[in-house]
């Protein structure tokens, strides 16, 4: 007579004293990557910039080359004081210190890659190499939202690779497609990211 095998006993569904454990160990990981992380980045504020950025490419779609780079020039004064003011008010209705040293590093990593851009523009316009400058700036500014993201939320650094990927193409697209790709760019990318920020992270 065969021997019957061992009596598996059937798995029993977590107990309430688990589930209050993972709870707390979530909780626990979620403090700490806020501690870590900078976190108010506003994903309304990147929704407002990348419809300014829309605007900007209407405007100064086939502009001659010295107005086309005052456009988005004042696009770019005017991003930074949307994302600012944005950053400020959700740091503050999240009672988050805005001055934090993820904030710092942030910005501290971020500003490299902004001043290598600034310099370049000016170099670019004196050689009326304008051609070069929408791929440069796209590539320049995601290698910022890359090292600054390594600091933020997980969605960040993503956000930057997308630029530089557009970027780099658009160095080896024909001129005429600059200001297309600055559209996709500051304009479709900050509104697609926008949008996940304002679902998943709170705004």
């Amino acid at each position: 007579m065969a021997s019957a095998g061992p009596l598996r006993s059937p798995r029993r569904p977590p107990s309430s004293i688990q589930i209050h454990a993972l709870d707390n160990l979530r909780f626990i990981r979620e403090t700490m990557e806020r501690a870590t992380a900078f976190t108010a980045i506003s994903g309304w504020g990147l929704i407002a910039v990348g419809l300014t950025a829309l605007g900007a490419a209407v405007l100064a779609w086939r502009k001659p080359p010295s107005r086309w780079l005052t456009i988005w020039l004042v696009e770019a004064l005017l991003s930074f004081a949307i994302a600012a003011a944005a950053t400020v008010r959700k740091a503050r209705s999240a009672r988050m210190p805005l001055f934090s040293m993820p904030a710092r590093r942030f910005a501290l990593s971020f500003s490299p890659p902004m001043a290598v851009g600034a310099i370049l523009t000016l170099v670019l316009h004196r050689a009326a190499q304008w051609d070069v400058i929408p791929g440069m700036w796209m590539l320049l500014y995601g290698t910022g939202i890359v090292t600054g993201g390594a600091f933020s939320i997980r969605v960040v650094p993503f956000l930057g690779l997308c630029f530089m990927a557009l970027g780099t193409l658009t160095l080896f697209l024909p001129p005429s497609w600059g200001c297309p790709m600055m559209a996709a760019g500051f304009g479709g990318l900050h509104l697609v990211f926008g949008t996940l920020i304002v679902r998943r992270y709170g705004g």
